[in-house]
């Protein structure tokens, strides 16, 4: 089978990983790729919200089955695209991806099926909002309707903390056009975790378990960002994961084919576990980074049937088996992330780090200048390391970080601590 990856991150690096070690897998395309991918996969500097071009392309080659990574292509309508030109692809529909398009849809889809979720008002200006906070009282937390690359969350447990979100989303708007309503939502006391099914329409099979972690610092401080780390197995245990599946992903499925929003693909639900059980915070319309990066290395199963299954209605029968093995990514940034990011800086250590046993790479932010690897994005690297604990799994993958060098590179120190 011809593939294609669209995206270039760490998690498509996974994902082109992973799919390399397919018999099934004659010829790998990567839509742009990066310098890590580019050891694995064919990459073309096709930018992945390009989507007649990526089309185009696919049809060129014959792509059997393209694998969509980030949430943009999907949301513009990649799959509708691909679909009017008869080719194969495992992402949601348009209508389908507005589970992570817009919040408010998603909000409104769990209050019109029942699915358990934090009280919000919708807002569209700092006077609507202000009001909101003091109707709802602190600690509340505000989301951007529309995409945001992961960083349209803000927390805030203070008054303090209030006013300089509304500063951020109304008169800096940061957040630009994704930023035209805003939620305010209560906010949610418990452990978050990450649950992950890959669904045809019709079968669902859930994913290994991992959490990420979202804030820059150690101690889940600092600003939010698109993760910093992550942990597979999360310590979840089956009863929780039943309920999750059957109070929140099924009714959250049928309802979306029961307006005509059929979704296949992978539906990733961030969930908060809460005194009074597990409630939604936020859909994701594809894998989740940094959590993909831990889980591909657990899949004991050939990856391409089961994403061939989803795409094609035919996951029925299909199995998943993972190793019985922990993970945990440390994912290296560069100077400023999340804010103003410096790229250009030299990076070093990668070889010697994946000589640590059970460690793997995967480049992000990254880019060749004259032969030299230097970053080129926010998130440069996720450091993957395995072992039979996550505290085992921890200890390999903080042995790698140590080994890799570049200026103003920073991570967390605690990922994965306290879990076992």
């Amino acid at each position: 089978m011809r593939v294609l990856i669209v995206g270039g991150g760490a998690r498509e690096h996974a994902l082109a990983w992973k799919l390399s070690r397919s018999p099934l897998a004659e010829e790998m395309y990567a839509a742009p790729g990066n310098p890590g991918i580019a050891a694995l996969a064919s990459c073309v500097p096709i930018r992945p919200d390009a989507v007649v071009e990526l089309a185009e392309f696919a049809q060129s080659l014959k792509i059997d089955l393209t694998v969509v990574g980030p949430e943009l292509p999907l949301v513009l309508g990649l799959v509708d695209e691909f679909a009017r030109r008869g080719l194969v692809v495992c992402g949601p529909s348009r209508v389908a991806a507005e589970v992570e398009g817009s919040k408010v849809f998603t909000k409104e889809l769990c209050q019109r099926y029942g699915i358990p979720t934090a009280e919000a008002r919708v807002v569209h200006d700092r006077e609507g909002a202000a009001a909101a906070i003091k109707q709802m009282g602190l600690p509340v937390v505000l989301k951007a309707d529309g995409l945001a690359a992961g960083k349209g969350v803000i927390p805030c447990r203070t008054w303090a903390e209030a006013e300089e979100a509304l500063v951020r989303f109304f008169e800096e708007r940061v957040f630009g056009a994704a930023a035209e309503r805003v939620l305010v939502e209560r906010y949610l006391e418990g452990e978050e975790i990450s649950f992950m099914v890959l669904t045809d329409g019709t079968t669902i099979l859930p994913l290994a378990s991992a959490r990420d972690y979202k804030r820059l610092a150690d101690g889940d401080q600092g600003p939010n960002t698109g993760g910093m780390g992550s942990v597979s197995p999360s310590p979840i245990a089956p009863a929780l994961g039943g309920a999750i599946l059957q109070d929140i992903l099924r009714p959250a499925l049928a309802g979306l084919a029961k307006e005509g929003r059929e979704y296949r693909g992978v539906l990733y639900a961030g969930v908060m576990v809460t005194s009074d059980g597990p409630k939604l915070l936020e859909f994701n319309c594809r894998l989740g980074d940094p959590e993909t990066q831990v889980v591909m290395p657990r899949l004991e199963d050939d990856l391409l049937p089961l994403l061939y299954g989803a795409a094609t209605g035919e996951l029925a029968g299909l199995r998943v088996q993972w190793r019985h093995e922990a993970a945990v990514c440390v994912v290296c940034a560069a100077a400023g992330y999340p804010e103003a990011v410096r790229t250009g800086d030299a990076i070093t250590g990668i070889a010697e780090a994946l000589a640590v046993p059970g460690v793997v790479v995967f480049q992000a932010g990254t880019v060749l200048e004259e032969g030299r690897l230097v970053t080129g994005g926010g998130r440069v690297l996720s450091v993957v390391g395995r072992g039979a604990t996550v505290s085992a799994a921890r200890a390999q993958a903080y042995a790698a970080v140590e080994r890799i060098h570049f200026a103003g590179m920073h991570f967390r120190s605690d990922i994965g601590r306290g879990i076992e």
